[in-house]
């Protein structure tokens, strides 16, 4: 084991390029500096001490519900009209992610440690159990199912080995119901976290957490199996996207020290070092108050066209998901026990949509 004071001089320096360094530049710079960029003042708080730690919310359209999982095992609903909370499905699980609504109405859930899960009103039914670690998914119109995969080598509770060792153990996967079979799209995303359908359902968008950045693969056209640069250089990494009413999506972005991730990835005595003081993890991902909450609107060419910033956790921390619905955005977290609404038609919401990068 390397000298005490070897790591102690080693942290010092890891401590020093975090405070020290000049901030990384960013996409939304311009945004998180400037009036253009919007508080969460208005924000409501729907089933306060209800909803235990949801990760993700979706919507069925035409029933007005906006569906969640929460860490006690629970798939629960909004009956939006009238904010009345429904207690939906219990499942024997404390290991919810993702979710998405399908066309029938069914939730598919992302379960890390049981696979890919789809509960309807006949019970749940595991749609694939050799899958692990699966972060979030979506449907498209033919029934298909991507979905992510955050890491292949690390468990969940691992999440921080992932993020120091900073190698690309990510997928990009494909469940074909017809078939029941799932397919391996793409590897090497630098922990694959959210995914979004493009409106036309030409590409899914990919968030890679530990990249600061989206990327984009091609599912038809000329492009077809290409992987691209979608956006980078995010104020944070990107966890849930979701598409938006009008064709751009919605990033929930992790308060996360960009220059701290990069020292320590680069640094070659990282794993002595964080045996040493596991609590450096707490100074590249805050929790708490100082994790502080963020969502942006993404417009289609990877430009910010909005941005939603709590920087103290004024009203909501850690907010991991977003999801627009009849001028509302609604918004999960893993530290709260209730799910957000901001409405997006108040005199400060409508700052935000004038401003360009």
């Amino acid at each position: 084991m390397a000298p005490i004071s070897f790591l102690i001089a080693c942290l010092l320096a890891f401590t020093l390029e975090i405070f020290f360094s000049p901030p990384v530049s960013s996409s939304a710079s311009l945004l998180s500096n400037s009036k253009y960029s919007s508080s969460m003042k208005d924000l409501i708080k729907l089933g306060e001490g209800c909803v235990n730690h949801p990760e993700d919310v979706s919507v069925v359209v035409r029933n007005g519900a906006l569906y969640t999982a929460t860490r006690d095992g629970w798939v629960k609903y909004f009956i939006l009209q009238n904010e009345t909370l429904v207690n939906w499905k219990h499942i024997d699980s404390n290991t919810f992610l993702g979710i998405t609504t399908t066309k029938e109405g069914d939730v598919i859930v992302c379960d890390t440690e049981k696979g890919l899960l789809k509960v309807s009103e006949a019970g749940v039914e595991v749609l694939d159990p050799n899958v692990r670690f699966t972060n979030d998914v979506i449907e498209a119109s033919d029934g298909s199912l991507y979905f992510t995969v955050s890491s292949k080598k690390y468990t969940p509770a691992e999440y921080y080995k992932d993020l120091v060792e900073g190698k690309p153990h990510g997928q990009l996967l494909k469940y074909d119901p017809e078939m029941e079979e799932t397919t391996v799209l793409h590897e090497g995303f630098y922990f694959a976290n959210g995914v979004a359908l493009s409106k036309d359902e030409n590409f899914v968008v990919v968030c890679e957490s530990w990249k600061f950045r989206c990327r984009r693969y091609w599912l038809k056209g000329p492009r077809q199996g290409r992987l691209e640069s979608f956006i980078e250089h995010l104020p944070g990494g990107p966890d849930n996207i979701n598409l938006a009413p009008d064709g751009s999506f919605w990033v929930a972005l992790i308060k996360m020290n960009q220059t701290g991730v990069k020292a320590i990835q680069s640094c070659p005595d990282k794993w002595k070092l964080l045996q040493a003081y596991p609590e450096l993890i707490n100074l590249l991902i805050p929790l708490g108050n100082d994790a502080g909450a963020r969502v942006v609107k993404v417009d289609t060419h990877g430009k910010i066209i909005m941005d939603f910033n709590d920087p103290n956790a004024t009203y909501i921390s850690f907010v991991t998901s977003a999801v627009e619905f009849e001028d509302n955005l609604y918004m999960a977290s893993i530290q709260s026990k209730f799910v957000g609404k901001l409405p997006l038609n108040t005199p400060e919401a409508e700052l935000a949509p004038k401003a360009t990068i």
